[in-house]
Parts: structure tokens; sequence; C-alpha cells
């Protein structure tokens, strides 16, 4: 059996992946587990050029199996993976200023077409639809554009041009505004529809990894604020990394209490890398607010997570793998039994 990239139909959050496995690089290379990190970085780059292939295999191949419907904002509110898988893999390394300007322009370029068309779709329905529809996986909208905002303020302070540093509060800003229009809208779906506590879905712990980020883009802002700028940036940082937190419990609580209901939902598919993400991202944020607070505690808190990540990771990565491998050997089993 062969499979073609042009036979595979991606979804458009199908570089969640390749954000979980970055972000774990990075909570690595915070830890200075150095091997595990390279290993990761290799892993989420690799990944990242396989699956832009595989996306362009998708929409320009003669049966052009890429169905995406861009006037759908769940489609595009989706794409933004995309957009934050280029901001953690430039974040990773960004010490090579070719690697920031090429993957923080693309990252910039992909961001300024999918905010306009987003926004478009959003505007042209009403806001009970996009109520009805609305779900954890719209925060990656948030998500990419902290990640933007990390990327903006790393370009300044590796070039020296601290203008930049304007242009990444800006972005900062507008990435907790839309997480905060999305929160909104998610919660008003969940008191409208009165959902019980099987609503929750995995991408629903975008809702932490949304305030997560907003973190990891205060810190990296604060990093270079004047001295009028930083207090409050400090505030703001320490203020989303608190909601973060809060958001933990009730995301276990609600979890574990859908598994227990509905074993079923543990098979692999895709939306658990949107679980992978967030805790990743966890371990990472709040390394930086140990040191933005002084709180060294919260170094163990980091590491805690970045297994818990880790080992999230290898479970999917390994139940994906036999996804595939039961797959190829299905058609070859049934080829066998024929006389």
């Amino acid at each position: 059996m062969t499979i073609r990239p042009s036979d595979v139909e991606p979804t458009p959050d199908v570089f969640a992946a390749v954000m979980a496995t970055g972000i774990l690089s990075i909570a690595a290379h915070n830890h200075r587990y150095s091997w595990i990190s390279d290993t990761l970085g290799v892993i989420a780059t690799i990944g990242l050029v396989l699956l832009v292939a595989l996306v362009v295999a998708a929409a320009v191949g003669r049966r052009r199996t890429l169905r995406w419907d861009l006037t759908d904002p769940d489609v595009t509110l989706r794409l933004f993976t995309f957009v934050a898988a280029c901001a953690v893999i430039d974040t990773r390394l960004s010490s090579n200023v070719w690697v920031l300007r090429v993957l923080g322009a693309v990252g910039l370029c992909s961001w300024l077409v999918l905010i306009g068309v987003s926004a478009r779709n959003m505007l042209a329905r009403r806001w009970a639809a996009l109520r009805d529809h609305a779900h954890g996986a719209w925060e990656l909208a948030s998500v990419g554009t902290s990640g933007l905002a990390i990327v903006i303020a790393r370009a300044a302070f590796h070039t020296g041009h601290r203008w930049w540093l304007a242009v990444a509060v800006v972005v900062w800003v507008a990435a907790i505004l839309i997480y905060g229009l999305m929160t909104w809208l998610i919660l008003w779906r969940v008191v409208n529809e009165r959902q019980d506590r099987d609503g929750f879905e995995p991408d629903t712990w975008i809702l932490m990894g949304g305030m997560a980020i907003a973190t990891l883009a205060g810190d990296n802002i604060h990093v270079l604020a004047p001295a009028w700028l930083a207090g409050p940036v400090r505030m703001v940082t320490v203020v989303t990394w608190v909601t973060a937190t809060l958001w933990i419990p009730p995301l276990i609580y609600f979890g574990l209490h859908r598994i227990s209901r509905r074993p079923s939902m543990l098979r692999f598919s895709g939306v658990w890398w949107a679980f992978i993400f967030p805790l990743g991202m966890y371990s990472a944020a709040s390394y930086a607010m140990a040191a933005e607070i002084g709180q060294r505690s919260l170094l163990t808190v980091s590491l805690v997570f970045f297994w818990d990540a880790l080992a999230a990771w290898l479970v999917v990565v390994v139940a994906g793998l036999l996804l595939v491998g039961r797959a190829l050997l299905q058609p070859a089993n049934r080829d066998a039994g024929r006389p």
C-alpha cells in the first residue's frame, strides 16, 4: 500500500503537533535537558516542513483533497496553529538571526492574512451563530497572536531596533483582547446550552494555554520595557499567569469526569495535541514567572508540568504510530486472505 501526500486530507489545525513539540523543546531547554530539547527541536522543525509540504500537496494535487472552507471562522481560526508553530520554532532557534527573520516574516504575513479573513468571517455572522459554534480551538487566534508578540520582542532584542517593542506591546494587547472575546463566546455557549460536565473536549485546555503564552509574551516584553512601562507589563503578566493557573483545577475535574463517563475519548485523535501544548506552555510560563517574581518554587511547578507534558506527548505519538500501523496492515491482510 502506498500513501501519497495528495491522498491525505489535513485538518486546519494540523500544525498543533508542531506547536506541542516545539514548546516542549523550549521547556526542556529551560531545565537544561539539552539532548531532549535538541531532539524535540529537530522533530518540530522537520514536522513543520513536512506538514507544509503535505498541505501544499493536498491543495494543488490532482485529487485536491484539501476542502477547507475559508469563509468558515472555525477553519480560519484553527489555521492560527501555523502562526503559533512558526512562532514556537522561531523562539527556539532565535539565536540564529536568519531563522528569526525568515520565520518571523512568514509568521507575520500569515497572521495578517488570517486575522483579516477571520475578522471578516466573524463579522458576517450573528453573535448567536458564533456562540453556537465557539469552542476551545477558537482561542488559537489568541495563542498565535501572543506567539507573534514573542517573536517581535525577540527581534527587538537581537536586532537592537527597540521600536519593535512598541509593535510587540500592541500585538500582545491584541492577543489578550482576542482571548477575552473568544472566552466570552465559549462561556456564553456553555451557559446558553446548559452543557453538563461531559461538554469539555481536550481543546478546552487552550483556555489555559492562551493565558500561559500571554504570560510568556509579557515576560519577553518586560525584559526590554523602559521603567515607566515595566511596572504595568509585569502586573499584567502576573495576572495572566494567575488566570492560567486558576483554569487548571476545573479543567482537570471536568476532564477526568468525562473520561470516567466516556472512556472511548482516550482513543487517538489530533485534538489531543491541543491538550499537550497548554501543559508545555504552562511549564515555560511558570519558569519565566519564577525569575519574574523571584519565587524559586515555581521552578518545581515548571518541571512537573514539563514531565507531564512530555509523558502525554509520548503517549499521543505512540498511539498515532500504532493507528497508522494498523491502517497500513489492514489492506495487506485483506489481500492475503484472497484466493
